[in-house]
């Protein structure tokens, strides 16, 4: 059953819309595009980010730690991919990859929440809080990647209380068996609703009359 999506309680969570994801010479975007291509992501961000814009939905962009000199070195027990951003300075804060996609730079009105240094949009940053400030109960999150940053924040985001839509195809992973995994075996079990961008769009036109 499609959701219903209250204007005024519903948010479209953007994660990591940054050039190093989803522009060509970005550092990760290469692992990503067989993917990214195959479920069209960047057409269907777009149609969706258009979309919840037209509706008056609140956007808010939901963006991973910009790598800095010195992040992660002296760090106890860093996670593997807190590793390969330290090796691979993914996300540079100051340096294109570490900039929005121009299709989805913030717009006014927009939250742009902390950054997360781990794979939770929600874990020490400010986002619950600036939702929870505008009456959000429902939350559309899109954006990358599917098996770590989406489903950790999607995941997070039920255990505060919030109703979670997952769009399968805009957003993207290395490979099909990590976006099965994502979708087929994690999200049944904390999503309340798991939804193409097509599916999205129609029930938010839906919901305007």
């Amino acid at each position: 059953m499609v959701a219903a999506y209250p204007r005024k309680r519903t948010a479209f969570l953007l994660v990591d819309p940054f050039n190093d994801f989803l522009s060509e010479g970005g550092k990760v975007y290469p692992r990503l595009k067989p993917i990214a291509d195959e479920v069209g992501l960047l057409d269907n961000l777009r149609r969706l980010n258009g979309a919840v814009r037209a509706a008056d939905i609140q956007v808010a962009i939901v963006p991973h730690r910009r790598w800095e000199p010195g992040d992660y070195e002296d760090w106890d027990h860093p996670n593997p991919t807190q590793q390969r951003i330290m090796h691979q300075h993914q996300f540079a804060r100051g340096e294109w990859g570490g900039e929005w996609h121009p299709d989805f730079a913030p717009k006014p009105g927009d939250i742009v929440a902390q950054e997360h240094w781990g794979q939770s949009g929600f874990a020490n940053t400010d986002l619950d809080m600036r939702l929870k400030q505008k009456g959000i109960t429902h939350v559309i999150v899109a954006g990358l990647l599917a098996n770590t940053c989406i489903d950790t924040t999607a995941r997070y985001a039920m255990e505060l209380g919030y109703h979670v839509t997952l769009v399968r195809d805009a957003t993207a992973a290395f490979s099909h068996e990590l976006m099965h995994a994502a979708h087929e075996l994690s999200a049944p079990t904390f999503a309340h609703a798991i939804l193409t961008t097509a599916e999205v769009i129609a029930a938010l036109q839906e919901a305007q009359g």
